[in-house]
């Protein structure tokens, strides 16, 4: 089978073009999560330089890339913590409900828009990016920090949150019954709540029935199976971030550590692809008319999720440091806005340059906060991805 030139050549600049992004943030211990965005923006529609050829493969490697942050994200961490974390912070996941969701309704009911509209703004402005959240950890080496489970239990219950919202989004945005939207509502919860149970109760079988001396072997059984996780979750309006990340929880020990070392290369090329798809999403054009309602709603919703992870890591008794890392690492908003945008966009015509510009500025300004935060990453250290180390014996507050 012939591959077309123009495809590989336009792969091969944009790879080359995130190499040395990638190199120039680094060298100033910076995330490349800005980077990629800015040039996804610089290469999309109405950008300086299309690629059109290499569009259709980098929305793909952006599933992929997602799905594969969140796989290798749950590795680090134990289903049995984890779980009790999430317990723990279910009064996190309302004041995460109530503070970012209701900005987006009044500004929508601002705007003049319908229920469908306000509903739909309220989604967008609720949910926090899983991709960049997850790539940012590893980036500035923070798995091992003690707020970072209280920032995961926050983002897997907004995930969890989807589930219900997106089928009932859907339908309504459609014109569709009521009854109708309450039973994807429900078919999906229960499928979502199925997973979590079964994963807990018989999880601990699935590291033998994966595990294998090859790593070619072991990578193969890992991806596969997240993949076809994934694809159910997508199939019942879950989150494939979710299947991926429950997928990841349930494999402990050697198998864990093995599958993360042989994961880490292909999860970091994707996760650039996805940076770049978010960037690639967006039109200048489109975005500079809306730029200062966006900025403004921006800020306020930055300033909530600060709260909110503030008061998720003061239930860990993180310490005062730890829990300004927490708020500004779920400050990003970004795949899923744009999702939620795309099922109404036709209706409300505002709303897709509005959201569009808003995920760009927090999908930018996000990284950078998170970065200012913390502390400087030490060069040469392990990497997030890199051993049993980083699965959480490092606490600092």
């Amino acid at each position: 089978m012939r591959t077309p030139v123009t495809l590989l050549l336009e792969l091969g600049i944009i790879l080359a073009a995130l190499s040395v992004l990638g190199a120039a943030a680094r060298r100033f211990t910076l995330s490349p999560v800005p980077l990629y965005l800015l040039a996804g923006l610089a290469i999309g529609e109405g950008g300086v330089a299309p690629v059109p050829a290499a569009g259709e493969f980098v929305e793909i490697g952006a599933g992929i890339g997602v799905v594969l942050l969140l796989l290798t994200l749950g590795l680090q961490f134990s289903l049995t913590e984890f779980t009790s974390s999430l317990r723990r912070h279910v009064p996190s996941a309302v004041i995460d409900l109530v503070l970012n969701a209701v900005p987006g309704a009044v500004a929508a009911w601002l705007l003049g828009l319908d229920g469908i509209g306000i509903l739909a703004l309220a989604g967008a402005t609720y949910i926090s990016s899983s991709g960049i959240v997850a790539r940012l950890l590893a980036d500035l080496r923070r798995l091992g920090n003690r707020e970072t489970p209280a920032v995961l239990s926050v983002l897997v219950m907004e995930d969890f949150a989807m589930a219900a919202y997106l089928p009932l989004l859907a339908v309504l945005a459609s014109g569709g019954p009521w009854w109708q939207a309450v039973l994807g509502v429900l078919i999906a919860v229960g499928a979502v709540l199925a997973a979590f149970t079964a994963s807990y109760r018989w999880g601990h079988h699935l590291g033998r029935l994966l595990a294998h001396p090859d790593a070619e072997q072991l990578m193969l059984r890992v991806l596969g199976l997240t993949l076809i996780v994934a694809a159910l979750a997508e199939l019942i309006h879950a989150s494939a971030a979710v299947g991926a990340f429950l997928v990841g929880l349930t494999l402990t020990g050697e198998t864990a550590d093995r599958a993360r070392a042989v994961l880490s290369p292909l999860r970091d090329l994707f996760a650039a692809v996805f940076f770049l798809a978010v960037g690639l999403s967006v039109d200048p054009d489109d975005l500079v008319p809306l730029l200062p309602a966006a900025l403004a709603l921006a800020v306020v919703t930055a300033a909530t999720k600060l709260v909110t992870g503030h008061y998720a890591a003061a239930r860990d008794k993180v310490g005062r440091r730890g829990r300004l890392r927490a708020g500004t690492a779920l400050v990003a908003r970004g795949e899923f806005s744009l999702i939620i945008i795309s099922l109404v966009g036709t209706l409300h015509g505002d709303l897709v340059p509005l959201v569009t510009a808003y995920v760009f500025i927090l999908a930018v300004a996000g990284p950078v906060l998170t970065r200012l935060a913390g502390p400087v990453p030490t060069r040469g250290a392990p990497t997030a991805a890199g051993g049993a180390a980083q699965r959480g014996d490092r606490r600092p507050s």
